[in-house]
């Protein structure tokens, strides 16, 4: 097992930038498949960005490609969201989640270990 925790959420104006992490300890967490996922009020969770744990391959939904990055370093244990030029519809929470399923990037299925969440504001 893993356990996760997310850091670096906040409140941010229309335009801005935060980076999110998540530390994970437990197990190898070079061994998991990791990725960002936000639940907006009233609405369902929705998988944004997941890293391969090679590191060398990454999945963007198509809300946030080219604004968020991923990535990790297995040395540190870590994984960062990027989020630059943040808009309202942005705000929600976001859970870092790991799974060692080996299967495709882009879907949400298989996720087995979550964080708390971490709450982004992005205002008008």
């Amino acid at each position: 097992q893993v356990q996760v925790v997310e850091s670096g959420g906040g409140l941010v104006q229309a335009g801005g930038s935060l980076r999110l992490s998540c530390a994970a300890s437990g197990d190898t967490f070079s061994r998991y498949t990791m990725g960002w996922f936000r639940q907006a009020p009233g609405k369902e969770r929705e998988l944004l960005a997941a890293i391969k744990w090679t590191g060398d391959l990454t999945y963007y939904a198509d809300s946030v490609r080219g604004r968020f990055t991923i990535s990790r370093d297995n040395a540190k244990n870590t994984a960062h969201l990027q989020m630059n030029s943040l808009k309202p519809e942005d705000t929600a929470v976001y859970y870092c989640a790991a799974r060692r399923l080996d299967i495709a990037l882009m879907t949400s299925y298989g996720y087995d270990y979550w964080g708390q969440g971490t709450q982004v504001t992005v205002s008008s």
